[in-house]
């Protein structure tokens, strides 16, 4: 990797609720995380996110980590 490349990792959580048509309202309800934990993912916000939130929507959505998150090279500005 360059120096005028980094890794950015990004969200995938919208899509997925997109496909199952799910509200974070149904997320909070169906995995019991907190509505700011859904939001700041939702919208690609989160700086950090820890291993159950990990392991809970991964079972909600039936889906691998790497469905969940998704690690991507962006150019530096």
């Amino acid at each position: 990797m360059s120096a005028d490349e980094s890794l950015r990792l990004k969200s995938n959580l919208s899509t997925l609720m997109g496909k199952y048509r799910y509200s974070i309202k149904d997320v909070h309800e169906k995995t019991g995380l907190s509505r700011n934990t859904i939001s700041s993912l939702y919208n690609d916000k989160a700086t950090r996110i820890d291993f159950e939130t990990v392991l809970k929507l991964c079972c909600l959505f039936k889906c691998d980590v790497n469905e969940l998150l998704i690690l991507s090279k962006c150019e530096a500005e």
